[in-house]
């Protein structure tokens, strides 16, 4: 039997492999284009066998596909913060509003469209669409409640309406430009 902390120092070493790997590719990608990047390439980069990178992942495409889905979990974890602080529903929803759309503004322009258009296709993608609009729609929803956010709309409606017109953030010049834009959606949602 193993020991318990034998273990975890391998669960922590496969984790530090893994991630290494993910920024490799992510890094070699960016530089060289999406078509350029081999398995060979990924693993001289990160410093390890081809035999040892095929025991993490089968190919290039998934390991952008886990990539991909990493940064999307650590936008979702960061939007959740705001969701969680403090203040009241109004606060809260302008709060994860405005830095979703930072987020939107800050990774426009960063990718190569054949990536962007490569990655969106996977099923993980439409997960966290789904789970974006219902943390939105459960914080409208509690803005209803406390009359901040109107009524006469359904809330998973608004939710829609926030992240459609919140994409404009994509194309804004500034985050000045960015936070006049959430300002103007939240006076579609006022009561």
């Amino acid at each position: 039997m193993v020991p318990k902390l034998w273990n975890e120092t391998i669960e922590t070493h496969r984790r530090e492999v893994r991630d290494a790997i993910l920024d490799s590719t992510a890094a070699l990608v960016a530089t060289q284009g999406l078509r350029s990047v081999t398995m060979s390439q990924i693993a001289e980069e990160t410093g390890i066998g081809r035999a040892t990178l095929y025991k993490y992942f089968s190919g290039v495409e998934a390991i952008l596909f886990a990539w991909h889905e990493r940064q999307i979990s650590s936008h979702l974890e960061y939007l959740a913060e705001f969701r969680d602080q403090a203040g009241d529903a109004g606060e809260r929803l302008e709060a994860v509003l405005e830095a979703y759309a930072l987020i939107a503004h800050e990774s426009h322009g960063h990718q190569d469209p054949d990536l962007v258009a490569f990655l969106h296709r996977d099923e993980h993608v439409t997960r966290a669409q789904h789970h974006l609009r219902d943390m939105i729609r459960d914080l409208v929803s509690e803005g209803v409640e406390t009359g901040d956010v109107r009524d006469d709309v359904a809330p998973d409606e608004l939710a829609g309406y926030c992240l459609h017109a919140l994409t404009a953030a994509r194309g804004l010049p500034s985050k000045a430009a960015v936070r006049r834009l959430v300002t103007v959606v939240l006076a579609g949602l006022r009561a």
